[in-house]
């Protein structure tokens, strides 16, 4: 859609976020985008499952890909909402120089909040296929313009900002990200190989007991390797 080209609808102040209609297609396109993919979902199916006529997407959203945007964005907003708090605590602690430990602490603040919108399904629809499939590529890029500024951006630098302060590496050194991504990447096989890992450990789902196992399994590996680096960090400076 062109930056001229504006929404019946505007998507900034236009209406109010809790407006029945909208919220009904959006969770119809988020389910229908994330089984069949942007190509796949058709404008008739999704308007078929909000209950609405094909006539009001385009009152809202102005097109197709419009829609795919407005989803990101709820997407961006709600998982937002569930992390800033942990975001928030970490920017204090680092704000308030305190020590390596409660800086750990906060890295698996924000880790377990993200485990939380990962593991377990807490929507309907399920917002983790329309994840997956932006992740795998070939969806508009839009979504993931939006998910990068609205939700990931924030999310990595908060997350090497305590990983330079704990290991004394630079925030944006490629070590610190790759560091970063590995200790994320201990739970993200849950979410994009769940079939596999769920077969794996004989489970059905993830629930809320089970999620809270994976969270507290990977937080103290975490931990660990935290509290490694931290002591090379020392060591290092020690023998200079």
């Amino acid at each position: 859609m062109s930056e001229g080209k504006r929404l019946r609808r505007p998507s900034e102040g236009g209406y109010a976020r809790g407006d029945e209609t909208r919220r009904k297609i959006i969770e119809a396109a988020i389910a229908l985008f994330g089984q069949h993919g942007f190509d796949g979902a058709s404008t008739r199916d999704i308007a078929a499952r909000a209950g609405v006529n094909a006539p009001a997407l385009q009152y809202y959203f102005e097109n197709k890909e419009g829609l795919y945007r407005a989803c990101a964005e709820w997407i961006a907003d709600e998982s937002w909402q569930a992390f800033e708090p942990a975001v928030q605590r970490a920017r204090a602690a680092l704000s308030d120089n305190r020590d390596t430990e409660a800086l750990i602490d906060a890295f698996i603040d924000i880790q377990s909040a993200v485990a939380d919108r990962s593991f377990v399904k807490r929507h309907e629809p399920d917002q983790r296929l329309f994840f997956a499939r932006e992740q795998g590529g070939g969806e508009p890029e839009i979504g993931s313009e939006v998910l990068r500024e609205r939700v990931r951006t924030p999310l990595n630098e908060i997350n090497v900002q305590l990983l330079e302060r704990i290991t004394g590496m630079p925030a944006h050194d490629q070590l610190t990200v790759v560091r970063m991504f590995s200790l994320y990447g201990q739970f993200l096989l849950f979410f994009i190989a769940r079939g596999s890992t769920l077969a794996m450990l004989q489970w059905d789902d993830i629930d809320a007991e089970k999620a809270e196992f994976l969270k507290a399994s990977v937080a103290d590996q975490t931990r660990v390797l935290l509290r490694h680096w931290n002591r090379e960090r020392d060591a290092h400076n020690q023998s200079r």
